[in-house]
This record gives structure tokens, sequence and C-alpha cells, in this order.
């Protein structure tokens, strides 16, 4: 019988989880949580207890209550217990939930579903038992949201900035005047902000144009919005580069 811990923050559907595994007859939910971190405690209370109804698997909601998102908990879980495996499911599609998918370093014992596609408990029992196994599965419509925030991430121009330009970067998309940005970070010479726009603008290629300081800042302010590389050719026609590394026209 696979000892089951669920992570929801849904109550009904919480309930539902629980009645659905545990009637196919080969689950056991030993424990339900809305929050990472009531899940967390619960692991820990019992693993000192050396308690035989630790959890073998969780089925765990990416959005959750509490601080802890679903990625979030599972990464402070496997730090206790190492590869703790776990199933991820979501209906969000927010990018930040990929980054930390990306970021956590999650490489086996886990799956990572949409929850539209595995609603049912007999569809979700064989992901629990796989993970159990060591094995990983991402969900074909996952894979395809994690190469697109991979890419994004992997050309963000803010990357090529130092920490107080990418302060400053963003005061800037915010139309802020450089008399007021230098006022909210606490200098006293504006001279000091123009200097590091001059530097922001170097680095993003927008002072090699026969520009003036006025049109090299509203790119500026337009790469920080839309969060990735515009280039301007000589007639002004803005161009990004698409995941084939191919230069497309940037949509106005």
């Amino acid at each position: 019988m696979l000892r089951v811990l669920i992570v929801e923050d849904n109550d009904r559907l919480r309930l539902a989880l629980t009645r659905g595994l545990e009637a196919i007859g080969r689950a056991r939910v030993v424990q339900d949580c809305a929050s990472g971190e009531a899940a967390l405690e619960f692991c820990l209370s019992l693993a000192q207890a050396d308690s035989p109804l630790l959890p073998q698997v969780t089925l765990m909601d990416v959005r959750l209550a509490g601080a802890l998102n679903g990625i979030q908990a599972a990464i402070a879980l496997r730090r206790e217990f190492p590869r703790f495996p776990v199933v991820f499911y979501s209906i969000q599609d927010e990018d930040d939930y990929y980054r930390d998918f990306r970021r956590s370093g999650i490489l086996s014992h886990y799956a990572y579903v949409r929850k539209s596609n595995y609603l049912l408990p007999e569809m979700i029992l064989p992901l629990l038992q796989q993970a159990l196994d060591g094995r990983s599965f991402i969900d074909p419509e996952i894979e395809q949201r994690l190469d697109q925030v991979r890419h994004l991430d992997e050309n963000d121009p803010m990357s090529l900035l130092e920490p107080n330009e990418q302060v400053v970067a963003r005061m800037l998309a915010q139309g802020l005047t450089n008399e007021q940005i230098a006022m909210k970070l606490g200098f006293r010479d504006k001279r000091t902000i123009s200097s590091t726009n001059g530097q922001i603008y170097a680095t993003w290629r927008l002072s090699q144009s026969a520009t003036d300081e006025k049109v090299a800042r509203t790119r500026a302010a337009l790469i920080v919005q839309a969060r990735q590389h515009i280039t301007w050719d000589e007639d002004g026609v803005a161009y990004t580069t698409n995941a084939r590394g191919e230069l497309e026209p940037y949509p106005v």
C-alpha cells in the first residue's frame, strides 16, 4: 500500500483526491495539508518519532496556502529527505512557478503535470509510483512552458547589468527622471544616475547608433518592459531574436 501525502489548498479537491486514491485500494493517504509548511512539519514530526506512517511520496499542488509554493515546499522537503518523491500538478501558468522549478535542481523522483490533463486518481496513481521508483516525467505542455521560460531567462537583458544598474533601469522604465531616481536611491548628485544610464545604454548597444539620449532612454525602457533584447536598425525598425536565434520584427 502506497503511503501518500497530499498537499492541496482547496479543501474540496483535497478531500476528493483522498477519497479517490484510497478507493482504488493501492494507496493510503496518511495526511493531507493545505500548505507546504504544514507538510514539512508533519514529515519532520513523524521522522523524529521514527513513525512507520512517514509518507513515501507526495502529491503537491504548485499553488498553496502559506508562504511556500509547491516547488519551494518540495525543495524544503528534499533538504530533509533527499530525493523525496513528489508529483506536482497545477492549473497555474505563471512564469515564476516554472522559473522556480528550473532553479530547483530536481532531477529524478518526480512528475510535473497539468492538472487538467491528469484529473482522475487512476491517472495520478501511476505517476506517484513512477516517482517513488526514481523516474521522472514532465507533461509535454509543462515542458513547452519550461522551454519558453528558459529562453526568456537566457535572453533577459537585465542579466547583463550589475545589480545597481538593474535598479536604475527599472526606475527609468517607470518614467522617473534622473533627479527622481537619484532622490529615491539617496544620491545627492544626479550625475551618478546619468553615468549609470550611460553604462546601461552601452551594455545594450543603444549608444552605438546615432541617437540622442532621449531616444536611448526610451529604447532602454522598452527593453525593460519587454524583458528581451531589442535592436534597432538605421531606419529605426526594431527586431528581437526568436527561439531559433533568428531576428524577427518586434511586435508593435
